[in-house]
């Protein structure tokens, strides 16, 4: 949206970005940091991160989608996209005439590819337990390396896997490193990419391995993560809308859809305008926003473009609404939702201009 006139939109502080950025590479100084920017950059403006980082030296991303890569190459001639989600037999000239490097991750990928005329980079993924994508027998392995080496058009660059719980269970996390290393030592010739670790993992085990070189850094970019106890990053998306009407209702009064909240007192109501359509999903009921410095709570079934706050008489048309970022943090919303952070984020909607401050 070139155009903001709305008064409810995400603020991405690129500062917070830098500093979450500077964290990872600080503890992993000889590795280089792939941002992860699909789903739109966890919902933070695909565009406008890779520009940025584009600035601070970044010359490598990923994404999911063949189309992710696509915009982002029409934007930039010469970064290093790499495609990580699947990608069909007829899609690999798409990608040739992108330069997007793309993953091959099972039997009929790999042999559409070496059957092909194209000239591609390519990644290998090596499923050693995640079960998403990926080849896994060893012997299965080592030979679509060594087929991928020995072609003429279809250059190898990387091999890489994905860790199901790096934040969560240590046994299995190693587990599925130990897979990996047996594969890898295995190898004649090393590609020039090794990348593993995932955010968690980047942040808790990669400064101990010698044989990888790169990490793909996904939600921890954004300030965020699954860990206990918490990494010292910084948030990056707040969310805001403003007080748009104020209503003074009496006791007994109903509330917005199904007339689901009932006054039990006289009550001033705001309205907020944002909702669904804006990812402000209705599961957000139980949810509170800050006001001038004050929790109120959200009262009554969320609108496709509106919901009710139950506030006092010092609340206006006009002031300023944080449905997180302030008082109330990401992880909150998130733990009432009973989900993840990753869903809060990428929830929020193309409706929702994005404002970025900070160092440009």
């Amino acid at each position: 949206m070139s155009e903001i006139y709305r008064p409810t939109y995400a603020s991405i502080n690129l500062d917070a970005l830098d500093h979450n950025l500077a964290y990872v590479n600080q503890l992993n100084p000889n590795k280089t940091i792939i941002p992860v920017i699909k789903a739109n950059a966890y919902g933070h403006g695909a565009i406008k991160i890779m520009e940025h980082l584009i600035k601070k030296g970044v010359h490598v991303f990923a994404v999911s989608l063949l189309e992710e890569a696509i915009e982002l190459r029409l934007i930039n001639q010469r970064v290093k996209l790499i495609m990580m989600g699947p990608i069909l037999k007829d899609q690999l000239k798409i990608a040739e005439k992108y330069h997007v490097d793309i993953t091959l991750y099972d039997e009929h990928i790999l042999k559409a590819a070496l059957a092909s005329k194209c000239i591609l980079n390519v990644h290998l993924k090596i499923d050693t337990g995640m079960h998403r994508y990926g080849l896994e027998d060893k012997s299965e392995v080592l030979n679509a390396i060594e087929a991928i080496q020995k072609h003429e058009t279809i250059h190898l660059e990387g091999i890489y896997t994905h860790f199901a719980t790096a934040n969560e269970n240590e046994a299995y996390y190693h587990m599925q490193l130990e897979r990996f290393k047996d594969i890898y030592d295995d190898i004649k010739v090393k590609p020039s990419m090794v990348h593993i670790s995932n955010s968690s993992s980047g942040i808790k085990y990669e400064k101990n391995y010698d044989f990888t070189t790169h990490i793909r850094l996904g939600i921890s970019l954004y300030g965020l993560s699954l860990d206990e106890p918490k990494p010292p990053l910084k948030p990056v998306m707040s969310l805001y809308s403003q007080v748009a009407e104020i209503k003074h209702i009496k006791a007994h009064d109903k509330v917005g859809y199904g007339a689901s909240y009932e006054a039990k007192k006289d009550e001033y109501i705001a309205v907020i305008p944002i909702g669904y359509a804006d990812g402000w999903i209705r599961n957000n009921k139980k949810n509170d926003v800050e006001i001038n410095h004050k929790r109120y709570p959200i009262v009554g079934i969320i609108c496709m473009d509106a919901m009710f706050v139950r506030v006092d008489e010092t609340i206006k048309v006009g002031d300023e609404v944080i449905l997180f970022g302030g008082l109330i943090s990401t992880d909150e919303v998130a733990e009432k939702q009973k989900t993840i952070v990753y869903e809060v984020c990428t929830n929020i909607s193309y409706r929702v201009p994005r404002k970025y401050i900070g160092r440009t």
